[in-house]
């Protein structure tokens, strides 16, 4: 038999499911979370970690810009969303972005605070070579240091996919030491470890962790044999110390997608793969694109 349906509890239903559609559009509209699901990156807003600041509504992708270097943004016509990525240098306090309509119009602040967090201390013992530089080595660094940091600059097109930015781990391994670690080499305080070391042996397949382009390949000083991969709109990947380079510059990868070996090149106490993620020229915490 049919069910019998009361003309007035329909219409009542009708209305119901309409007032909720409305106010689910204006929830979206004033900046609101959409229902939960799985964002990637997770947002944690500390010196090496990445801030996910709400630009609102607009009919076309607004201009961002951290002081004046170009942020990603991503999103839809009813929100818009900036990401953008913390330096480890970063003072703690209040940071800001500055936004801009795509057809040009007044730019506008948008304000966040970035809150301190402790990272811990790592000695190490390496060549002495390595720590205190001959000139030809430091000649060498300061070039080397010249031209990636054009690499690091890079900002292209198309932008990546904001639903598909879950990353796959470059290669399976135990995490050996922690992003952010204070360094201190043969007594001696260096810069704070800017990725995520994973052991593994020399030989162990290296993989895209998004679809990318190849941007960059070398033998650095302190790096050894490295590729740096573009994803879109200044997310940047680097891979180090590798054994082997199986690709080119220009090179079109799919996620999973070989590139390379695990080796022991460059400043390294034994073989493992560096993997650093750039957003906007800042170092951060490769995790943060991980589901674990």
């Amino acid at each position: 038999m049919m069910p019998l349906h009361h003309p007035a509890l329909s219409r009542r239903s009708a209305l119901l499911g309409s007032a909720g559609l409305l106010a689910l559009t204006a929830s979206r509209l004033a900046g609101a979370a959409p229902p939960a699901a799985d964002v990637w990156p997770n947002a944690l807003q500390v010196p090496g970690g990445i801030a996910r600041l709400s630009l609102g509504p607009a009919a076309a992708r607004p201009v961002a810009h951290a002081g004046d270097v170009p942020l990603l943004v991503l999103g839809d016509v009813i929100e818009w969303t900036a990401l953008v990525g913390i330096p480890l240098s970063a003072v703690p306090g209040q940071a800001s972005i500055t936004v801009q309509a795509a057809d040009g119009g007044g730019q506008r602040p948008i304000a966040y605070t970035v809150a301190s967090k402790r990272y811990s201390e790592q000695r190490l013992k390496v060549a002495p070579d390595t720590v205190d530089l001959s000139p030809e080595n430091a000649a060498r660094y300061e070039r080397e240091r010249a031209h990636q940091e054009k690499v690091m600059a890079t900002f292209s097109t198309p932008l990546p996919d904001a639903a598909s930015l879950r990353m796959q781990v470059p290669v399976p391994g135990r995490r050996s030491s922690s992003f952010g670690l204070r360094r201190v080499f043969n007594g001696q305080s260096r810069n704070p470890h800017s990725g995520m070391d994973i052991a593994a042996s020399t030989g162990t397949p290296i993989v895209s962790p998004l679809p990318a382009r190849v941007i960059d390949t070398g033998d650095y000083f302190f790096n050894g044999n490295t590729v740096w991969l573009d994803h879109g709109g200044g997310l940047l990947s680097m891979v180090c110390h590798l054994s082997a380079i199986d690709v080119k510059l220009g090179d079109g990868l799919k996620t999973g997608e070989r590139l390379g070996a695990v080796g022991a090149t460059g400043r390294v106490t034994g073989p493992h793969l560096h993997w650093g993620v750039m957003l906007n020229r800042a170092m951060v915490d490769p995790a943060l694109f991980l589901a674990a």
